[in-house]
């Protein structure tokens, strides 16, 4: 039997870092179920804002939350409103009275973050959308975006049955033995009329290189916890993806960046760096990512994408995925209604 287990928690501490960052010896089961109920209610408030995951960090005194969301503007609320609702509930369930730093980060690629795509499928099975075409539809969407491989895994009661079952289609590579593969794992629940369809999507970008956080790194963070400041999310990862096959028609020219170029932060290299990229002990320097805080103004939520959304329009002319899935549903249906009687075999007389 095929032992399962979380992506997350199986590269914890070597490609992943800790979603909860803090120490505790006396107070550590209050510390855990004051985390939950911070969850909880942000993931409960915050439906429609495509919220991927919520970081916590705590210091002596202080308190810092991190929400990674693909909406913003919906978090924030106008002239930050709805901002500053959130942090006066959570300064209610921890008790910590104007401690309590909320920080609101934009996703850049909603299209890569699995917990968004598993997100983007519930919300069609929701919409009774047929299962098959949801997931492919997924499956396309992430494949566009750059990423190397995906799998997505949808169980319950697909299509209304009487009995729950498994159906998972894959696309290009999943390593999911390979400690430094940077594999990004969501799972979402779809309330559905006929009971809960449970969503997996694992989704490859490349191989994390290092994969051991620096030394210097690791110093500079515990300096800060050590004056009471919350150190953050650690520094940007190496992030090398390996292109094959042919070349794409978008891609330039042979000695252009193109399909077979290294990706080491978002910038561009040619195949001959690659070897003095691997020996370079420091990392990279690159700009941060913008962190939208909570004094921010957003005037305009109209202009933002829903998470439904993010999967591509139907073409007006009907393709060869458009036919070969409505010939899947067409033969789904037609088997869904026929009554095959088990045969009987009796014995001829002489």
């Amino acid at each position: 039997m095929g032992q399962k287990v979380n992506p997350y928690g199986f590269r914890l501490g070597i490609t992943t870092d800790w979603k909860s960052r803090w120490f505790e010896e006396r107070h550590y089961r209050e510390f855990v179920v004051e985390d939950w109920k911070i969850r909880d209610y942000l993931m409960t408030q915050l439906e429609a804002a495509a919220v991927s995951r919520i970081e916590v960090e705590r210091t002596r005194d202080r308190l810092r939350v991190d929400i990674h969301t693909a909406r913003p503007g919906i978090v924030i609320g106008r002239r930050g409103s709805e901002a500053d609702r959130l942090k006066k509930k959570l300064e209610e369930i921890t008790g910590l009275q104007n401690r309590i730093q909320l920080n609101i980060q934009e996703i850049k690629q909603p299209e890569l973050d699995a917990a968004l795509i598993a997100q983007g499928i519930c919300d069609q099975l929701v919409r009774r959308v047929a299962f098959r075409r949801a997931m492919k539809r997924a499956i396309q969407t992430v494949q566009k975006a750059g990423a190397q491989g995906i799998k997505v895994q949808c169980s319950g009661r697909l299509g209304g049955s009487e009995m729950s079952r498994k159906e998972q289609y894959r696309e290009g590579r999943v390593p999911l033995h390979t400690l430094r593969a940077d594999i990004d794992y969501g799972f979402r629940e779809a309330k559905t009329t006929s009971g809960r369809v449970g969503v997996k999507v694992w989704i490859y970008k490349g191989d994390i290189l290092p994969y051991k956080v620096s030394i210097e790194d690791k110093i500079t963070r515990e300096a800060a916890m050590a004056v009471g400041e919350t150190s953050g999310q650690s520094g940007p990862r190496r992030l090398i993806t390996a292109g094959g096959g042919r070349r794409k028609a978008d891609f330039g020219a042979p000695g252009e960046p193109g399909d077979d170029a290294v990706v080491t932060n978002g910038l561009l290299h040619d195949d001959e760096l690659l070897s003095e990229l691997l020996l370079e002990e420091a990392a990279p320097v690159v700009e941060p990512e913008a962190a939208v805080t909570v004094a921010d103004e957003v005037e305009d939520e109209a202009t933002e994408t829903p998470v439904a959304d993010l999967l591509p329009v139907a073409p007006s002319e009907p393709d060869d995925l458009e036919r070969q899935l409505a010939k899947d549903e067409e033969m789904e249906r037609q088997s869904r209604h026929e009554h095959h009687e088990t045969p009987h075999f009796r014995k001829e007389s002489d």
